[in-house]
């Protein structure tokens, strides 16, 4: 009898763990299918892919994987302990001027040792709020760490500054930075629609086309193709270290965001077809700004992309 006591304990007490274990992995397989977001792995994908508008806030900078995101969007004055300092909120209409402005590090100094990027240790950047009036210059340098931009003459609104740079030493160093602040300047301001999305544009007699169908928070490759009087182009003159410059800002927030160019510089006349590498991380409305040399001239052509 004691033998055959122990035998049905036995029995129940390995019945009993067969339906903790089954009741285990129903629970697990029910918690897991109630909401994707949970599957490990999935968080980083549905949120980098198509990042909502708010994205642009400086806390997003704070995501893990979102350092690049943010830097795209560029729509605060500060990132990693580096920040963008100028004392003017208001720059005058109707004639040039000049933009100052510093980086500091986080040590709070001001960054005076920049690498260059496309011949150049900084890049600036000055757009309206409508998206018109795009300006991009290179600021020089004084001793004590102030940059200084030259604008053209900049019409009434509220405008957008953005520099691009990386360090060359500190913490930040080989990361590249693109910081924003915003001015006014003073008078009427009256919006200029955005002109609707196309594949072409026209600029000093050249036709610019632009073929590629980017996704929010993807790689996609763009093909820009000039052309004038029909015929392709072939004599574009390397201009920052490149044939082309391209440049994007975002309808509604002027996000900024700069698409590297992919083919590369072989002798002094380039054309007609250029690639570059586009990752842009919102849906909507990009307005494109092409910058390509001829003749010793710089040409500025702009046309709107629509963004899925």
């Amino acid at each position: 009898m004691i033998s055959s006591s122990r035998l049905i304990a036995r029995r129940r007490a390995i019945a009993a763990t067969g339906v903790a274990a089954a009741l285990a992995l129903t629970l697990g397989a029910c918690g897991s299918s109630s909401d994707s977001s949970s599957t490990p792995g999935m968080d980083h994908g549905s949120k980098s892919s198509v990042p909502s508008p708010s994205s642009a806030s400086p806390s997003m900078g704070d995501m893990p994987g979102m350092d690049h995101m943010a830097s795209g969007n560029s729509l605060s004055d500060s990132q990693d302990g580096y920040r963008l300092t100028a004392e003017d909120t208001t720059l005058p209409s109707g004639k040039q001027t000049a933009y100052r402005f510093t980086v500091t590090g986080p040590d709070g100094k001001r960054v005076t040792d920049f690498a260059v990027d496309q011949t150049k240790r900084m890049h600036f950047y000055a757009i309206r709020s409508d998206l018109t009036g795009f300006q991009h210059v290179h600021p020089t340098m004084g001793a004590d760490g102030t940059w200084s931009a030259d604008l053209s003459i900049l019409a009434p609104g509220s405008w957008r500054m953005f520099a691009s740079f990386t360090p060359n030493t500190g913490t930040g160093k080989g990361d590249d930075f693109v910081l924003s602040r915003t001015v006014t300047v003073p008078g009427n301001a009256a919006k200029t629609p955005l002109p609707a999305p196309a594949t072409s544009t026209q600029a000093d007699g050249y036709t610019v086309t632009v073929k590629g169908e980017p996704m929010a928070g993807m790689a996609h490759p763009l093909t820009a193709s000039i052309a004038k009087d029909g015929k392709p182009v072939t004599d574009l003159e390397p201009y920052l270290d490149t044939y082309a410059h391209l440049t994007a800002f975002h309808e509604g927030d002027a996000a900024f965001a700069h698409l590297h160019p992919t083919t590369k510089v072989t002798g002094d006349n380039g054309g007609p077809d250029l690639s570059f590498h586009a990752e842009l991380p919102t849906s909507g409305n990009w307005r494109l700004f092409l910058q390509f040399q001829t003749g010793g001239k710089l040409h500025t052509a702009a046309l709107t992309l629509r963004v899925g």
